[in-house]
């Protein structure tokens, strides 16, 4: 492998590396903590921060228009000049060079136009400090405090459901499903990005940093949700909507249901999801509360996704049922073609469309929606309720053990380690310890840039295992170059020396790693909580450690010796050629 192509791997690998570290380095020295509560915010809190933050624009530009409307439009508002600029493109008229805050606001068809338009800058904002989030290294819960919760899928409650002993394979699947139903109930809940982890035995072990409220926690983990499928009353539905149309803001809670809603008619909104992702309520629909006699529960979907249609290519959802749910849904459709039926989860209708005929096939095919309104019902259909039920055997609220003064003291014994061992490497070996040095801190490089493109939570136990990492490195070098010195003392060139060095020292470093490494893969995979943040770091450093010990300094070795041309080794005190 020639030196050129050493040189440029390992400038391309720094390169990488750089890339995925940024986002790490810049989350938590360069974001303001107003900014990373924002991006820990529920949907809920997101609207309500962008909306917020519109309508505090506005008013202050009515104000300037009020006092001077020609006066230039003032520097913390420029952020929004793209906006304005594109919307003149699109509808041909000419860009302004110099722009006043009443020639700003004309940019816009209204004031609801530029509302939109700042909202979704501030949203815009808040999504992308929170896909920041989801590529740097997290801290864990005994850093950052949370709760902490471990469920055990309850396999009776299974086996009632099917009607049978279910087998190994069945129980997987439900508690694969368990996850992502809770997966997809944690925004509703106002419960931001959880870890939520797959265990042995039928457990699932979640924690969630930052929250402490055990009720709110509690609502998600242990709803069973429902989800069925009922025919719409559409008659009543009409006059629902006449009454809607008749009186704004109509609520039944609050106005009473209407006498023309009869017995056996249950009036339920109808929610699609707005920008952010939340519910927001369409209008009222009543259903035939008989989900056994008018509709199907969803317990017979086996399988549901996303499809496209091969006339129009809009998309659609496709789901299947079981043979006993075909059955029954075929007898449905066949009782009710050109009336409409509605998905309801949890008491809110996802979806309505019109029977156009019999489905005898259990293969049903539903349309009507965008791309992400599809996704999202198909991942309705598939999540909605929890096909096992879930006991709860843990869970304790953790504070954050030392909280920041955990942090600056780990980063303290990092830096103070990391200090006097590049004190000692530069006393001891000279010219050689400058090497070292380099290698080292690319070392520790490489190794947050890996956790971070992998997006790893960094615990205490993780923060041992970099310290030990660091002692490794050390380590490996300190052999390389006591190789070097012994061959150094022979008489043998500065080149001979150090190639005949790492060619005695390589195998030796290879043994002592190679069965650290081993040891670190057993205990990530055999391990939990923090035995496996120590593994996995501790693996991680490992191979690090000896890709610059093994790879890097050589290559820095031969720039001193074939580019600088120097015919002397500068590696320790008492050492002459």
């Amino acid at each position: 492998m020639s030196k050129r192509f050493r040189f440029l791997f390992t400038l391309t690998l720094i390169i990488i590396g750089g890339f995925f570290l940024y986002p790490t380095i810049n989350w938590y020295f360069f974001i303001s903590e107003s900014d990373k509560e924002l991006a820990a915010a529920s949907r809920q809190q997101i609207r309500e921060h962008a909306q917020g933050e519109a309508r505090e624009v506005l008013l202050e530009l009515r104000e300037l228009v009020a006092q001077n409307g020609t006066m230039p439009l003032p520097e913390e508002y420029r952020y929004l000049l793209p906006y304005a600029r594109e919307n003149l493109r699109l509808s041909g008229e000419e860009v302004p060079s110099d722009w006043t805050v009443v020639g700003f606001l004309a940019a816009f068809r209204s004031e609801r136009e530029a509302f939109g338009v700042i909202e979704t800058h501030h949203r815009d904002r808040v999504t992308a400090l929170k896909n920041m989030k989801t590529r740097i290294v997290e801290l864990g819960l005994d850093l950052s405090g949370g709760i902490s919760v471990t469920l055990e899928a309850d396999a009776d409650s299974l086996a009632e459901r099917l009607g049978q002993t279910p087998s190994a394979t069945q129980l997987d699947e439900a508690v694969d499903l368990a996850v992502e139903v809770l997966r997809n109930r944690i925004d509703r809940f106002g419960v931001t990005e959880p870890v939520i982890r797959r265990q042995e035995g039928g457990r699932i072990g979640i924690e969630i940093p930052g929250d402490d409220d055990r009720e709110r926690v509690n609502a998600f983990l242990m709803g069973s949700g429902s989800l069925n499928f009922h025919i719409v009353a559409d008659e009543v539905t009409e006059q629902l909507i006449q009454e809607q149309q008749r009186t704004p803001g109509w609520d039944p809670d609050i106005d009473g249901i209407p006498e023309f809603v009869p017995a056996g008619v249950e009036v339920v909104p109808y929610m699609t999801r707005d920008a952010y992702g939340i519910d927001q309520l369409v209008r009222y629909i009543a259903i035939r509360e008989d989900v056994r006699e008018h509709g199907l529960p969803g317990q017979y979907i086996t399988e549901a996704q996303v499809g496209r249609d091969q006339l129009t290519n809009r998309p659609t959802v496709n789901f299947v049922l079981d043979r006993q749910g075909a059955d029954l849904f075929a007898r449905l459709t066949r009782d009710n073609v050109g009336r409409s039926m509605a998905i309801v989860m949890d008491g809110r209708v996802r979806a309505y469309a019109t029977i156009q005929e019999e489905i005898p096939t259990g293969q049903v095919r539903i349309s009507g929606f965008d791309q992400e309104q599809a996704r999202d019902i198909a991942t309705v259909l598939r999540t909605a309720a929890l096909p096992i039920d879930l006991v709860v055997l843990n869970q304790q609220v953790v504070g954050a053990s030392l909280g920041e003064a955990t942090i600056e003291a780990g980063l303290k014994a990092v830096m103070i380690g990391l200090g006097l061992v590049l004190v000692f490497m530069l006393l001891y070996y000279q010219g050689a310890g400058v090497i070292a040095n380099i290698v080292l801190i690319l070392n520790l490089f490489f190794l947050v840039a890996v956790l971070s493109a992998f997006n790893l939570t960094l615990t205490l136990t993780s923060i041992a295992g970099i310290i030990l990492t660091v002692g490794m490195a050390v380590d490996a070098n300190v052999i390389i170059f006591e190789r070097i010195k012994e061959e150094y003392r022979l008489g043998k060139s500065a080149k001979a020396a150090v190639k005949a060095g790492y060619d005695k020292a390589f195998w030796t470093i290879m043994d002592a790693n190679i069965t650290t490494f081993i040891a670190a893969v057993f205990l990530s995979q055999l391990g939990t909580g923090p035995i496996q943040g120590f593994a996995v770091t501790l693996a991680v450093g490992i191979v690090c450690s000896m890709f610059s010990a093994l790879f890097v300094s050589r290559l820095a070795f031969d720039f001193v010796i074939d580019v600088l041309k120097s015919s002397k080794l500068s590696i320790g005190w008492g050492v002459s050629a």
